[in-house]
């Protein structure tokens, strides 16, 4: 797994950038080559636009959004997922970031 973008969208940034800072860190844990930002949900679109993406992943106060994002991602083959509240909520960043590799490598095999 090289290369890959993930982008966080909550509903300001604020609680996401915490998340964001352990994903970061489990990535050099596991000698992962990932990059991976965090935006709220009113910046995502420009985001979506500008930058090369591979996983979507949406905190749990936005989860309301994920139809809306899965047609705006359809024709670039975006994963888009829905983080786990109690995993959000406990910032399990490790988890979080293994979940959203392992889902985008099954759905890629």
């Amino acid at each position: 797994m090289s290369n890959t973008h993930i982008l966080l969208v909550c509903a300001t940034g604020m609680s996401t950038n915490m998340l964001v800072s352990k994903m970061r860190k489990a990535t050099k844990n596991h000698n992962l080559e990932v990059t991976i930002t965090a935006v709220s949900a009113n910046e995502a679109d420009a985001r979506l636009i500008s930058q090369e993406i591979d996983i979507l992943l949406l905190g749990p106060q936005v989860r309301y959004m994920k139809s809306k994002f899965l047609k705006k991602v359809k024709e670039k083959k975006i994963e888009v997922h829905v983080i786990e509240t109690k995993d959000y909520g406990m910032m399990n960043a490790e988890k979080i970031l293994l979940e959203a590799l392992n889902l985008r490598e099954i759905k890629n095999d």
